[in-house]
């Protein structure tokens, strides 16, 4: 058989794949995993939801081909809806936003409609891995913005050479973050529409979870800050606000231009979604409002998780948004070492921070989205089990 395209020897093993490999080997020898790995909610799509989904499947216009120039018109015409209440940023659903099948495949097309061999890819590090392995895929080069804790993870715009910025074309950010769980307010994404625009950069801020946040905080949007559709796109989902993960719809929204060269691309990739996901979808959005019941769930446990790794004399604090917990590993421990440590003694399933960039070393990822915990019995049945295991 012929081999493979060279460009798969550019990208690492999928992460994720790693750890449901692992996560499956534990569970053949029989034990009782706890996964704090993978960040997939654990709660049922919101009935209406499903209706909605029911009711359109029934209407055999949505058994045909979305022949729409970006998306099912009802979706785009709700995204457009749902940006005005909750952000006050207004879309144009004909020319700003554009249908995804999930916001992961958006982020990944992005580069390959912008990047040249020779072009730069501005990429957080830690980051989500598919800005990384798209960017190299389409023949483009990655250089890493460190997110550092003493700088609230936040990347230093003034460290990227001039002479890096000058050839990058876009540039890769996500807050509330994964792995990290931190947030970004309107001074910096202000500071990174100005530095988009002194060298000529598109930006693309990944705000898959926007919608995930505690203690009366609401992130904002990129696109609230003054400029940002000048210089580039959101990409968002309902993935995570209304434990649709499965359902893999998406979308990109902003520059018109930045826009229209994904749909280019995506026109001759794929055949849009499913109408009926799309008009369920587009239910979702028109009638949404903050999941508590979930929120309050992943903020008892959180409490439940950061208060009792205090308790055993780690130093981590309480995310604000996402469903994601940072925690720095004991010293003189690698992030694989101590994952490892965690599988093996105490049957909890977490992912090494380096899996998600060179300066995720020293951390691990622990996730708020825990299969088969009611009210946070997992998860403290978790915080036991890694007293035991370090003790």
């Amino acid at each position: 058989m012929p081999a493979p395209s060279s460009r798969l020897d550019r990208i690492p093993p999928y992460l994720f794949g790693e750890i449901a490999r692992l996560k499956a080997e534990a569970i053949a020898a029989g034990r009782d995993l706890i996964d704090l790995g993978i960040g997939d909610p654990d709660q049922p799509t919101p009935e209406p939801i499903i209706a909605a989904l029911c009711e359109a499947a029934h209407d055999p216009e949505t058994h045909r081909y979305d022949e729409s120039p970006a998306g099912w018109p009802a979706f785009l015409a709700a995204v457009s809806r749902w940006y005005g209440r909750r952000f006050g940023v207004s879309l144009d659903p004909e020319s700003e936003i554009v249908l995804l099948i999930g916001s992961k495949e958006g982020l990944a097309h992005l580069a390959w409609a912008y990047l040249d061999p020779g072009d730069v890819a501005l990429v957080p590090d830690p980051g989500y891995t598919v800005y990384r392995v798209n960017s190299l895929m389409a023949g483009g080069e990655v250089y890493p913005m460190p997110l550092r804790r003493e700088r609230g993870f936040l990347p230093d715009l003034s460290e990227i050479p001039t002479d890096v910025a000058r050839r990058a074309k876009l540039l890769y950010l996500n807050y509330p973050n994964n792995p990290t769980g931190a947030v970004a307010d309107l001074d910096f994404f202000a500071e990174v529409v100005a530095f988009a625009r002194q060298h000529d950069i598109v930006v693309c801020h990944d705000a898959a979870y926007s919608e995930v946040y505690y203690d009366g905080y609401r992130p904002p949007s990129f696109l609230q800050a003054p400029g940002a559709k000048e210089v580039g796109i959101e990409i968002h989902s309902v993935s995570k606000t209304f434990n649709m993960t499965g359902w893999r719809v998406g979308w990109a929204a902003g520059h018109p231009e930045v826009v229209r060269a994904l749909n280019r691309l995506k026109s001759n990739l794929d055949s849009k979604q499913f109408g009926a996901v799309s008009q369920a979808a587009a239910h979702a959005l028109d009638t949404w409002e903050a999941d508590r019941p979930t929120l309050r769930l992943y903020q008892k446990r959180r409490d439940i998780l950061v208060g009792g790794l205090r308790a055993l004399g780690f130093d981590v604090e309480p995310p604000k948004a996402s469903f994601y917990v940072w925690l720095p590993v004991p010293a003189g421990t690698t992030s694989a070492e101590f994952a490892k440590q965690l599988l093996v003694a105490a049957g909890v399933l977490v992912i090494p921070g380096n899996g998600y960039g060179e300066h995720g070393e020293g951390y691990v990822r622990l996730s708020l989205t825990v299969a088969g915990d009611r009210d946070g019995e997992r998860v403290a049945e978790a915080v036991e089990r890694i007293r035991r295991a370090l003790a």
